[in-house]
């Protein structure tokens, strides 16, 4: 290709970012942001591809720790920034990278991978499977009313500026990572990341707000919002953006809905990123109107089937032999024998015959227990080859809670 692909250099950061920001469009960040993600950047774990002196494509990955079933917090690359440039497509950049990064990955002993997509359709040919899925909904609050559960009004509320509870929400957020599979906890610095306010991220709303709940003085949940204001001739019709919202209870999310619900001058409720399971959704009088729309989020891809299969546990016991095709990492290719329960796993090569047939890309969409093998197996996707390993299997795999990954990297 007469190209050169690099661990990036610091002085490198602006031409490689200035391709990733080409590549989304050309639309420029404000300086504090591009600040934010040039201090966020780890240089020896990010990649470019040059033309002579022109950066023409990008990669880098965050070193994450996820929940995985069972409560695990196991390491896991953050796969963020990657981009080609229009003028360098279909020369084979991008699978350059992937090969690459892979590769990195595995040396550095994590087992799993995970991203999200500007375009679904690019990475399952890299081995990732959309493992979680987010909520979005636009709320008529003039048509929906909200009951909350018993001990809501136990629940105080109040506003507060934003960077002042910046680290007792931060604190709250890493109580919660461990309890839902998907969630990563946030490295130091990425704190700030709630506390951008650019124009483009308000799009004509007010400033970040914030509330916080409190139980017996301690900070029990809060909710980053912001209010876009409107009219019309019979009156206010403004909407409730909500950025983030966490809670320890269900009271506690009860009070912080319905105050979200009830804000003065509002009509709509817009919801963005939520977990499918959200508990509002059983709380609502009329769920019709609330315009539900489930979107893929985070794409998993197992580094390492054995130890990935090994890093979680099962709902119900398990014992079966996996047969892995992975064309793109061939070390996973082959036989696994995963057995496992709700205390631990144990993962292992075998010559043994295989119970089920499938790909790691299934295998990464099922790991975080929000896909089911059953599903999958309906799509064509997962083989049957030992009667009854389907159903055993797919049960194990599951989560009783619906994974989620809170916000994007």
């Amino acid at each position: 290709m007469g190209t050169d692909l690099r661990v990036l250099r610091k002085d490198d950061w602006d031409e490689w970012y200035d391709n990733l920001i080409r590549a989304f469009g050309g639309v420029p960040e404000s300086a504090e942001e591009r600040e934010l993600f040039r201090e966020l950047t780890v240089e020896d774990r990010s990649i470019g591809v040059w033309d002579g002196d022109r950066c023409v494509g990008t990669a880098g990955a965050f070193a994450f720790r996820m929940t995985v079933p069972g409560g695990a917090s196991v390491p896991t690359a953050g796969v963020t920034m990657v981009s080609v440039a229009g003028t360098h497509r279909r020369r084979g950049v991008l699978t350059s990278m992937m090969r690459r990064q892979l590769d990195d990955v595995r040396s550095w002993g994590e087992p799993l991978a995970v991203l999200t997509a500007s375009e679904p359709v690019i990475y399952g040919r890299f081995g990732y499977g959309v493992g979680t899925y987010h909520l979005n909904a636009d709320i008529d609050t003039t048509r929906v009313r909200l009951s909350p559960p018993p001990g809501t009004d136990d629940v105080r509320l109040r506003y507060a500026a934003p960077a002042d509870v910046l680290d007792e929400c931060e604190a709250l957020y890493a109580r919660l990572v461990p309890r839902r599979p998907g969630m990563i906890a946030r490295n130091p610095g990425w704190q700030r990341l709630w506390l951008l306010d650019t124009e483009s991220d308000r799009d004509g709303a007010s400033p970040l707000q914030c509330v916080v709940a409190e139980r017996d003085g301690e900070i029990v949940g809060y909710a980053r919002y912001r209010v876009k204001a409107d009219w019309e001739a019979a009156g206010p019709k403004g909407t409730v953006v909500v950025s983030d919202l966490e809670a320890l209870d269900p009271a506690v999310q009860g009070a912080l809905w319905r105050f979200l619900f009830d804000l003065d001058l509002t009509s709509l409720v817009a919801v963005r990123r939520r977990p499918v399971d959200e508990p509002w959704q059983y709380l609502v009088s009329d769920v019709r109107r609330c315009s539900l729309l489930v979107r893929d989020a985070l794409h998993v891809r197992l580094v390492d089937v054995g130890a990935a299969l090994e890093a979680r546990t099962y709902q119900t016991p398990v014992d079966v032999v996996l047969e892995v095709e992975d064309a793109f990492c061939p070390w996973n290719t082959g036989r696994w024998r995963l057995s496992g329960d709700a205390k631990g796993a144990l993962c292992s090569r075998t010559t043994d015959s295989a119970d089920l047939a499938l790909s790691v890309r299934e295998l990464g969409a099922a790991y975080l227990g929000g896909v089911s093998l059953v599903s999958l197996a309906g799509a064509g996707l997962v083989r049957e080859v030992r009667q009854g390993a389907l159903a055993e299997a797919s049960v194990g795999f599951g989560s009783t809670v619906v994974p989620w990954l809170p916000h994007g990297f």
